[in-house]
């Protein structure tokens, strides 16, 4: 009975397909955040890895961050998640559970992991999605995670990543 069970859980991840379909990244103000890479590599067929390569020209110590997370159903229609996040705060007690499993994805890959200031480069590098760290159950369908980066209550950036879950439970048995 016990095999049983470990079988049903290592056959149904890979009945999950957990990919990134775009990725955007747009400055506002070239003067404070300059973009030099922010492209997706598709590596197989279910992955595709994430690159973004950004610095920050000036020191900053006031970041925020609001996020929307949208469902495509005849569009992107507001889905779960809408909410404002003082970055500098999060990174001092981590007391946001939806940053945290967002930050789950990127946190090996990036240097973007300490409290303000920030300055200088920021990198992320060949993140791809994993359903393993994926904590919350989700229908399947396309996603859009649209994130504004406000540095001194200042509009900088718009960072904007799509997403794709697909959960076949028929290919699990």
């Amino acid at each position: 009975m016990q095999s049983k069970l470990i079988f049903c859980c290592l056959s149904s991840q890979e009945a999950v397909v957990f990919k990134f379909t775009n990725f955007v990244c747009e400055s506002y103000n070239k003067s404070w955040v300059v973009f030099h890479n922010c492209r997706l590599k598709a590596v197989s067929r279910s992955r595709v890895l994430l690159n973004m390569n950004e610095t920050l020209l000036h020191p900053t110590t006031d970041m925020t961050c609001h996020i929307q997370m949208f469902k495509r159903a005849n569009g992107y229609k507001p889905w779960l998640i809408d909410i404002n996040i003082d970055v500098c705060q999060y990174f001092r007690r981590r007391n946001i559970p939806f940053f945290s499993i967002f930050l789950s994805f990127f946190k090996e890959f990036t240097n973007f992991n300490h409290t303000c200031p920030y300055v200088g480069t920021l990198v992320v590098k060949d993140v791809y999605l994993r359903p393993e760290l994926l904590r919350l159950p989700m229908p399947t369908g396309d996603y859009l995670i649209a994130s504004h980066w406000y540095h001194f209550k200042q509009h900088q950036t718009d960072i904007n990543v799509s997403f794709s879950y697909v959960e076949d439970l028929l290919k699990s048995w």
